[in-house]
């Protein structure tokens, strides 16, 4: 089997809420990049990158689209089932980048489950959970606002509510706070602070909400508070609340390291950050062999990335996948069709080859395209 072409598009997603805001970011939509590659048997695989605007982090919606153009070419004629030699060929065509290679990557176990007629779950390891836990966002706005979200979001089943914070303290331990006294018994609060607070600040607000778990017989965690490594290894050695650590699990060696200094009880995994499915896969299993739970997911995407998301869950034991999103679910526009179900704050995925979507190329609009 040979790569023949590969197709890149774009897509918005608008928001259904109207905005996403967490710290200093607001979005009302995000640019996603799809990825389709041809092959001579006339088996296609899809994939998807969805960076959270340009200042979030180091990835850009422009930059998947312009570092494809680069590595485009040279992956025509290569075997995409041989997932070891593409990645190969990526890190050797393009430095660092991860985000670049990810949609690439995606398409080609896409491709790699079509020609064995098999679901990608099955290739990641095998389905150890027929379904997965979601949590829902709620995004950062006025603290009775967002308070006022949760009987809303508990109705349609939720149980786990990723709360943004990361503004003002003062603001941020109000918000917290509301959110907590309108909450059930047994029900997980993140507070996910998306690096946006100072060391000092996150001190202040770890220190002013220490009591909640107790008073309101919640389950809370302490979300990546600060920009650094250091500082958040810091906030960690000073609270006893759960940590998490995100932005900063960017790569193996990051993820080695915060293990050896013990500076978090879970990570975020998520797949474009770290390249693909590929790399994310080792970096589950080694999770797994260290004792260390995960939220399985992915920066941001339609249908695509949220597949991508489900059968990496579903292929994770379920004491280590803490909590997965379905972010197609926030999103006004479907890229693909075939996307996990969601019900009552849980995602299963169809028992289909591949990822099992097919992309709506109506919703999506011609970039580039590569043979």
């Amino acid at each position: 089997m040979k790569i023949i072409r590969i197709s890149v598009f774009r897509a918005d997603l608008p928001m259904k809420e109207g905005f996403y805001s967490w710290s200093t970011q607001s979005h009302t939509a995000f640019d996603s990049t799809v990825v389709i590659i041809e092959t001579d048997e006339g088996i296609c695989g899809a994939g998807e990158c969805c960076p959270l605007g340009p200042t979030y982090l180091p990835a850009y919606a422009e930059g998947v689209r312009t570092g494809i153009a680069k590595v485009a070419p040279a992956l025509i004629g290569l075997d995409p089932t041989q997932l070891d030699c593409v990645n190969h060929t990526l890190d050797a065509l393009l430095k660092g980048h991860p985000y670049v290679k990810s949609a690439i990557d995606m398409a080609c176990w896409d491709i790699l489950g079509k020609k064995t007629d098999l679901p990608v779950y099955t290739l990641l390891g095998g389905k150890q959970q027929d379904k997965v836990k979601l949590y829902k966002v709620v995004t950062r706005t006025d603290p009775d606002a967002m308070a006022a979200r949760i009987p809303e979001y508990r109705a349609q089943g939720y149980r786990n509510f990723q709360v943004k914070v990361g503004e003002n303290p003062l603001t941020d331990i109000s918000r917290i706070r509301k959110i907590a006294a309108c909450m059930e018994p047994g029900e997980v609060l993140n507070a996910d602070a998306n690096t946006g607070w100072k060391q000092h600040q996150a001190l202040v607000v770890a220190d002013a909400i220490k009591d909640l778990p107790r008073e309101h017989e919640l389950l809370l965690y302490f979300e990546q508070p600060c920009l650094t490594y250091e500082e958040c290894l810091t906030v960690r050695r000073h609270t006893d609340l759960p940590f998490v650590l995100d932005e900063c699990m960017d790569s193996l060696a990051a993820l080695l390291r915060a293990h050896h200094d013990n500076a978090m009880d879970l990570i975020n995994l998520k797949i474009n950050r770290m390249g693909g499915l590929t790399r994310a896969r080792q970096i589950r299993d080694l999770c797994v062999s260290l004792g260390l739970p995960m939220n399985v997911e992915d920066s941001w995407g339609g249908e695509i990335a949220t597949a991508a998301i489900a059968h990496l869950a579903h292929s994770t034991p379920t004491e280590f996948q803490f909590q997965s999103s379905a972010f197609h679910e926030y999103s006004t526009v479907c890229i693909a069709d075939g996307a996990p179900s969601v019900k009552n704050g849980y995602m299963s995925v169809a028992d289909t080859a591949g990822l099992g979507v097919t992309p709506i190329i109506e919703s999506l609009t011609s970039v580039s395209e590569f043979n």
